[in-house]
């Protein structure tokens, strides 16, 4: 006579989900917020996952819920069964040409390498959807361990061991003036120069801003800290100020003279660009075809 079939012997995923929730959050109510249900529902559904597994999962206080020393080992396996039913639900919606992927990325890549991929993702299969938040490199990778989206983009210098990364390319940081600065006519300027001059810059946490600080410790105050490429450049043009870009984001306003590279001596300032993500976090479906098409394409050459 055969086993009991294993959906017999194990509470439904809407329970299951639900007792972790409350298990990550420390209160039931919490995890009802959540999913969008009332808390008597999510107690409901807690307390039949303790009756089919025959099991106290939390010990309950006026402050919350905490997982018993018994119950510990059983919420991960629980959230391991979470998972496979995630990527499972992904896969099929990839191969039935559906799906949703969610990705973090940094400004320079949302707005010049990510639109190309997502064209070409659509491309593959119409029916993908991609959702994108922006934000600077710290907050990208914040994001990836919080688990809110399944992968990040960011620009180097470094990220940090607790997520996986796989560059895709390389990008060249360029300090650029407009055409009425008095560096615009020079062949090039000293290191202690740049250093010591008071820059209009990214935020602090933005690649950019770690990858010169990295590459040029003791630099001055920036004048003017905005929290987009785009602010940058308007703000550098506008009081005819020094700044460093990617060169990928200054590309047309070299091209068309409204910004002047300058050289300066002995200072290379490139950086890898990134994939990140979880590594306990498989890619699946649309975000697995977003992460091939990114490790195969390159960002377009900037010019020089």
């Amino acid at each position: 006579m055969g086993s009991m079939p294993v959906a017999a012997r194990l509470p439904a995923l809407e329970e299951l989900e639900t007792a972790h929730l409350a298990a990550r959050l420390g209160s039931v109510g919490a995890a009802a917020r959540e999913l969008g249900i009332s808390q008597q529902a999510a107690s409901a559904r807690i307390r039949a996952v303790e009756q089919r597994l025959g099991l106290a999962l939390f010990t309950r206080s006026p402050r919350g819920v905490v997982v018993t020393a018994r119950a510990a080992p059983v919420m991960e396996w629980i959230g391991d069964l979470l998972r496979a039913a995630e990527n499972l639900a992904e896969g099929v919606a990839s191969v039935a040409g559906r799906g949703h992927a969610t990705v973090a990325t940094s400004m320079t890549i949302a707005e010049h390498v990510l639109p190309a991929w997502i064209m070409a993702l659509r491309g593959r299969h119409p029916g993908l959807e991609v959702s994108v938040t922006t934000g600077n490199t710290d907050e990208v990778i914040a994001a990836v361990l919080a688990d809110e989206v399944q992968l990040g983009f960011v620009e180097g210098p470094a990220a940090p061991r607790t997520v996986e990364t796989l560059p895709f390319a390389q990008d060249e940081l360029v300090l650029v003036v407009p055409p009425g600065h008095p560096w615009a006519q020079r062949d090039g300027i000293a290191q202690d120069e740049l250093r010591t001059t008071r820059l209009v810059l990214r935020e602090a946490g933005s690649g950019t801003r770690q990858t010169l600080e990295a590459a040029l410790p003791g630099l001055a105050p920036p004048l003017v800290e905005l929290g987009t490429t785009a602010a940058v450049k308007a703000a550098a043009l506008a009081g005819c100020r020094p700044t460093v870009l990617s060169r990928l984001a200054v590309r047309h306003e070299l091209d068309d003279g409204r910004l002047v590279a300058v050289r300066v001596d002995g200072l290379e300032l490139t950086r890898s660009l990134q994939v990140i993500r979880r590594p306990d976090r498989p890619v699946r479906g649309a975000a697995a075809d977003l992460l091939d098409i990114a490790l195969r394409r390159t960002p377009p050459a900037p010019g020089r």
